[in-house]
C-alpha cells in the first residue's frame, strides 16, 4: 500500500490551498485518513482525520479553516485550506489505515508536501 498527495506549494497570506492524497496497492478497507504537519523546528502534529462513515476531528488551530474530506470509491483524503497564514507553514503528511487485502491492519504516511505561506 502506497500513500501519494499532491497540492502543496507557495501561497499568500489568506489565500487557499487544496492538498489531495490517493491511497493505492492491495487494498481491502481503508479506515481513518487524516493529515499531520511539521514546521521546522517542532514535532508533528494532528491537522485533521476522517473516519470511513464521514466523523471528522480538527486541531484548534485550524478549526474554521481547514475542512477535510474523503472519497471512499477512490480511497483518497482531501484537506481545503482557507485563510492560510504563515504559521500554517510546514510539510504536510497524510496518514491511512488500512486493512490490506490478506486482512492486515497497518497504518501507512505519504511521503510529505511543503505548504510555504508568505507575501
Amino acid at each position: 500500500v502506497q500513500l501519494q498527495a499532491s497540492g502543496g506549494g507557495l501561497v499568500q497570506p489568506g489565500g487557499s490551498l487544496r492538498l489531495s492524497c490517493a491511497a493505492s496497492g492491495s487494498i481491502f478497507k481503508t479506515n481513518a485518513m487524516g493529515w499531520y504537519r511539521q514546521a521546522p523546528g517542532k514535532q508533528r502534529e494532528l491537522v485533521a482525520t476522517i473516519i470511513s462513515g464521514g466523523g471528522t476531528n480538527y486541531a484548534d488551530s485550524v478549526k474554521g479553516r481547514f475542512t477535510i474530506s474523503r472519497d471512499n470509491a477512490k480511497n483518497t483524503v482531501y484537506l481545503h485550506m482557507n485563510g492560510l497564514n504563515p504559521e500554517d507553514t510546514a510539510v504536510y503528511y497524510c496518514n491511512a489505515n488500512v486493512i490490506d487485502d490478506r486482512y492486515v491492519r497497518s497504518t501507512y504516511w505519504g511521503p510529505g508536501t511543503q505548504v510555504t505561506v508568505s507575501s
